[in-house]
């Protein structure tokens, strides 16, 4: 897999998790603890792209 495809795949699975975060925050019965565990999956993924992205840059 090119690093560009695997960059792209993180960026879909990141929006998926902020789709999610925002349903979940909007649902009457909203679990608190499923949504910081979404928002620690979302930032973790975003740290892992732009860490990706980071070192492409410096490749180059």
């Amino acid at each position: 897999m090119s690093l560009q495809t695997h960059l792209t795949q993180l960026a879909r699975k990141h929006e998926a998790l902020e789709r999610e975060i925002h349903d979940a925050a909007h649902r009457p019965s909203a679990n608190d603890l499923r949504i910081a565990e979404l928002k620690r999956r979302k930032l973790h993924l975003k740290d892992e792209i732009n860490r990706l992205r980071s070192d492409t840059d410096a490749l180059h």
